[in-house]
């Protein structure tokens, strides 16, 4: 015999209801919850959580990438030109370049590579500016990046004298603290040793910048390279920039992680050889 009890089905319902709400609100939480974490990882002051190494020695590719597309509106066809590549397998234009289509020349006293536009050429101050006419730079480059290992700072005020660009790309000298103003004396054909005297200090770096109108936005986690963008590009592309401490470079002083020298750095100068600041370079 069935017995239809109208109770029965009525309280059924109301529990399958609650428990269907139940449900959609846990499912509201979690996706509330993972917007949330992914704005703060992908945060848009915070360049760190965009590192991500594609073909650069450490996250370089990632933050450069994001800041070329916060910059400009078409990313794609621009112009770059670095510097002390090696082989050019492992720098941070080769990302540009495959990912993007970019152009651009790049040079190693060391190595030649026509096909990826690497020429070998030994870079000094008092031959970069012809170098780059030699190699038909444009007077003014997307993306300009460093990496020498010793004169740096002086090749980039060299540089800086005649050339403009949008992003600045320098391997620092993070040994030396945030507040310190210290750069290698200039010695025409000097290399790296292994010791922790080359380039100069992130204040050094940062100095120099802004007197030609470059302001220091980032460095990367293993406080290798710093990142400057144009007082102009920030000025006109603030809205899709959005950085945080601009300029401040206690802030964004990344201390170095690729050694167990002083601070982290490479290892103390047994020579002990002397540094001068970044007004001497200025002055150079």
């Amino acid at each position: 015999m069935y017995i239809f009890n109208s109770g029965c089905i009525f309280s059924m319902n109301n529990a399958y209801i609650f428990f269907l709400l139940l449900v959609i609100s846990i499912c509201l939480l979690l996706l509330i919850r993972l917007k949330s974490y992914n704005e703060s990882f992908y945060n848009l002051n915070n360049l760190r959580s965009y590192e991500r190494k594609v073909f650069s020695q450490h996250g370089e590719d990632g933050v450069l990438l994001e800041l070329v597309r916060r910059c400009y509106d078409d990313p794609t066809n621009k112009y770059y030109v670095e510097f002390g590549v090696e082989t050019g397998m492992e720098c941070n234009s080769r990302v540009l370049r495959e990912q993007l289509g970019w152009k651009g020349l790049m040079m190693d006293g060391g190595n030649e590579n026509l096909s990826i536009g690497l020429q070998k050429e030994f870079i000094y101050s008092s031959n970069i500016v012809d170098l780059f006419k030699k190699h038909n730079v444009p007077k003014h480059i997307n993306v300009l990046i460093t990496d020498i290992d010793f004169n740096d700072l002086y090749v980039l005020h060299r540089i800086l004298q005649v050339y403009t660009a949008d992003i600045l790309v320098c391997e620092y000298n993070g040994t030396h603290l945030p507040h310190e103003d210290k750069v290698i004396v200039y010695k025409h054909d000097g290399m790296w040793d292994g010791y922790n005297y080359f380039g100069g200090s992130l204040l050094s770096f940062t100095k120099v910048a802004n007197h030609y109108g470059y302001s220091l936005v980032y460095t990367d986690s293993t406080g290798t390279n710093a990142f400057f963008i144009s007082n102009a590009l920030l000025d006109a592309r603030a809205e899709q920039l959005q950085l945080e401490n601009v300029n401040n470079v206690e802030a964004l002083y990344s201390k170095p992680t690729y050694n167990n020298g002083p601070n982290g750095g490479h290892h103390d100068d047994p020579q002990n050889r002397p540094y001068v600041t970044s007004a001497e370079v200025l002055s150079h």
